[in-house]
């Protein structure tokens, strides 16, 4: 090998056997390092800049490697099967531009033919009982659809498509910008390669008409604000035949007047009579489930105390089970009282501070039974 040509491995740095994905790393580090917009005016980081190019040229493509392992930089010379590019003509500018800025620039051509339709969003509100129980229903959305008179190839029955002539089918183009050489997808035929000699009426070339349809969506017990629910195949149809995108339902749960839920914890509060907190006893509230549930009071218990009454909550989503329901005691002070109330609390006043009152055996029954208890 002559002094002047630098071997290809060294130039990136990577031994003989690294693999694609190895050298391709090495290219991209070597190639921002000493990228003329990094080093304006700097000769020698733009030599270095072209070597490096036209190393990863040569190794990038599996062809080529093979040639250039079996007979150096000899393979790219006139007569050994270079086709006439060789690895100076370094035009992979493109993998900076898409590590850079995205699929924009170096990905994006060539990849219409396979691009899918657009995924779809739709919110739907649900109920509390909903959410508890789930629900089937059907929902009206308008949707791309498939062309029915072209079947979604976008041109008029009986008549097909032919090369784009500005691509000569390839999908993309090139332009020269100063020192690089930009490929992009060719603006006359999307990056298809093919562009339709006569386009359908209906869909005016697109292969796919907005339409309103109807579908059917399962809800499952316990879903929450933000599941989302997909409908496969059921987005935005893909131009031209391709596949369409999927559709997202975005679950929303109403607000409830007497519950609120943190995931499938439900909470409430609920107010008891004071002669219940001091003596204790059972109430009953409406479950979740539209069953009643029976609370059990101990004697003594404080208003904003919680009582936890396992599985009374809403179910795990995709799984077994329930969570618990959270009452929160809020004891209520009487406001009102009749004169019989008002005597036996003056009794139990002067119970409380010691002083003499009436024996009664049945003081607390009364007690109980003035206030409802």
């Amino acid at each position: 090998m002559p002094a002047t040509e630098i071997d290809f491995y060294e130039t990136l740095g990577v031994s003989r056997d690294a693999d694609g994905a190895t050298i391709k790393s090495a290219y991209r580090k070597l190639a921002m390092k000493y990228h003329p917009d990094r080093n304006a005016g700097c000769k020698e980081n733009e030599d270095k800049f072209k070597a490096v190019s036209a190393a990863y040229e040569c190794l990038k493509d599996p062809q080529k490697r093979a040639a250039y392992d079996r007979f150096g930089h000899a393979a790219f010379q006139q007569g050994m099967g270079g086709g006439g590019h060789g690895p100076q003509d370094f035009g992979d500018i493109g993998d900076i531009f898409e590590t850079i800025f995205g699929s924009a620039f170096g990905g994006a051509a060539g990849q219409a033919q396979s691009r899918r339709g657009a995924d779809l969003r739709y919110d739907m509100e649900v109920t509390l009982e909903e959410a508890f129980h789930g629900k089937s229903t059907e929902i009206e959305v308008e949707i791309s659809q498939t062309c029915e008179t072209c079947h979604g190839s976008g041109a008029t029955p009986g008549t097909g498509t032919r090369r784009c002539n500005l691509c000569s089918g390839y999908g993309k183009v090139r332009a020269k910008q100063g020192f690089f050489v930009v490929e992009r997808a060719c603006p006359n035929c999307h990056g298809r390669g093919e562009v339709i000699e006569s386009p359908c009426r209906d869909c005016r070339g697109e292969g796919r008409v907005d339409a309103p349809q109807t579908l059917a969506v399962d809800v499952p017990p316990g879903v929450d604000s933000g599941t989302r629910i997909r409908l496969s195949g059921k987005g935005e149809a893909g131009p031209r035949g391709a596949p369409p995108g999927d559709l997202y339902i975005f679950v929303h749960v109403k607000p409830h007047s007497i519950f609120q839920r943190e995931g499938t914890t439900l909470a409430t509060r609920v107010p008891i009579t004071f002669t219940t907190a001091a003596l204790g006893g059972t109430i009953e509230l409406p479950g979740i489930d539209g069953e009643a549930i029976s609370l059990s009071i101990p004697v003594g218990l404080q208003s904003g105390k919680q009582l936890r009454q396992r599985g009374a909550g809403m179910p795990v989503l995709q799984g077994r089970g329930r969570g618990d329901l959270v009452v929160e005691i809020a004891v209520e002070t009487p406001t009102r009282l009749s004169k019989e109330q008002r005597t036996l609390l003056e009794q139990f006043r002067e119970l409380e501070t010691g002083e003499e009152c009436p024996e009664s055996l049945g003081f607390f029954d009364k007690l109980k039974g003035a206030f409802g208890a």
